[in-house]
């Protein structure tokens, strides 16, 4: 936390490194650097580790190359190799590395032909240093390379073995590669697997409608979710013009150079890594930790909306402090921030799997159930409640017994999602009438309806 007072250049600087702590979480791997130049060297190494959060190993010749693998237990992302190095006067370095399963990225003065030559025996990339923006070249393949590897693409099309080529070329990459024949398959595996970062659409079908598709994944995923990119033969009528105003992300022309395909794909991977790491610093409750009210209404709207197309059971849940008012006013604001802190904490250790879990305001939690109908949802309420209950939490020195109310209400029939978080209040109000520290839900009034 700043001082009072503080500045809100201050307040920047806080949030760049909170950007780039989620950066070098996101990208935090190990790259191999084999270059003799001691000018390339230095400053590829530099550029990795501050711009990419990167560890960099440096090796200058063929020999300490093979003593650095041969010792070195760590698995290497990639490795970044010069082709002309001590020791290694026709492509030994790049051999080696392929023959030990590390990536290697070519960075070299060598021209066209040896570049066929490298890429044919499984170089990611090649870059020639011709040129002064060489080296950013480098340093912007292996951010899309390191980004490409984590990132899962799903291949549409209503004719099996018609994106082969894509799917190659994508591998090749290191994308993880799924396909979908029809429409009705890709929006399975986007319920079902819901971590697809881009789509890749192919539009050239009779009786096909690519962007009609592209409407129901824009209505079952949020709008940067995921990212869709159409491809087609088309390209003298509107297809392309169609498909982006629709809401696709890229649009790719058949025929096309084989480069030119997987460096807009390696672009909007990076990109996409990069927009999921800052928001994920924006969906996030400052203090506890867990997700915010923002995102719990975003997330769980998409949540609905899939149980809802699955017709799978759904449940929602509002958990309450008890008097939390008392225990500010008694203890003081730190205490009370201490217990925030505890309570979500044992929350989420609890909720693992497919539970929603948010930080709604004050001393409110928001909870979706996805694949619980309400009885499963209030059962798992009641184990947390009694844990909670059970086990004092450590402020300021002093065991504090903490208590809660929770509401639970089924999700059913298609609505507006605050009916729903509304209907789970409704529930926590009664529950805080009844006396607090229980759950209450639809089965909570049976008795009293029967009598």
């Amino acid at each position: 936390m700043h001082p009072v007072g503080c500045n809100e250049k201050g307040r920047e600087v806080d949030r760049n490194s909170q950007r780039q702590a989620a950066f070098l979480r996101h990208f935090g791997r190990s790259v191999l650097i084999v270059e003799d130049s001691r000018m390339f060297s230095t400053a590829l190494r530099f550029r990795l580790e501050t711009e990419l959060g990167v560890s960099v190993t440096h090796c200058g010749d063929m020999d300490s190359l093979k003593a650095v693998v041969e010792a070195s237990g760590e698995r290497f992302a990639l490795a970044i190799v010069d082709l002309n190095l001590p020791g290694s006067p026709d492509c030994e370095a790049l051999d080696f590395l392929v023959s030990r399963s590390i990536r290697p990225f070519v960075f070299t003065a060598f021209g066209q032909p040896m570049r066929d030559s490298a890429l044919a025996k499984g170089a990611l990339d090649y870059v020639m240093k011709d040129s002064p923006s060489a080296l950013q070249q480098v340093i912007v393949g292996v951010d899309r390379i390191l980004a490409s590897e984590r990132t899962k693409v799903l291949l549409v099309s209503p004719e099996p073995g018609s994106m082969a080529l894509e799917e190659a070329l994508l591998s090749r990459q290191r994308f993880q590669v799924q396909m979908a024949d029809g429409a009705e398959r890709a929006l399975d595996l986007l319920d079902e697997t819901r971590d697809i970062d881009i789509i890749l659409l192919d539009l050239d079908h009779p009786g096909w409608d690519g962007v009609l598709l592209l409407g129901e994944i824009r209505r079952h995923s949020t709008p940067m979710s995921v990212r869709v990119v159409g491809i087609s033969s088309r390209g003298q009528d509107t297809t392309g013009a169609r498909f982006l105003k629709a809401g696709g992300d890229e649009f790719i022309l058949r025929p096309y150079c084989h480069d030119d395909f997987t460096a807009r794909m390696l672009h909007l991977a990076a990109l996409h890594k990069q927009f999921l790491a800052l928001n994920l610093l924006a969906s996030r409750d400052y203090l506890t930790d867990v997700y915010n009210r923002r995102y719990f209404f975003e997330a769980g709207q998409r949540i609905v909306s899939q149980a809802m197309r699955r017709g799978a059971q759904a449940s929602i849940a509002i958990v309450d402090i008890d008097h939390f008012k008392r225990l500010n006013d008694t203890y003081g604001h730190e205490v009370g921030d201490a217990v925030l802190k505890a309570v979500s904490s044992r929350l989420k250790k609890r909720l693992a799997g497919n539970c929603l879990l948010a930080r709604l305001g004050g001393e409110e939690f928001g909870m979706i159930f996805d694949g619980l109908g309400v009885a499963d949802a209030v059962a798992r309420c009641e184990i947390l409640r009694g844990e909670l209950a059970a086990t004092p939490i450590e402020a300021d020195g002093e065991p504090l017994t903490i208590t809660v109310s929770i509401g639970v209400a089924a999700i059913e029939g298609d609505e507006v999602f605050d009916n729903y978080l509304n209907a789970a209040d409704q529930f926590l109000y009664m529950a805080k009438h009844a006396g607090r520290n229980c759950v209450f839900s639809e089965f909570s009034m049976q008795p009293a309806l029967a009598g």
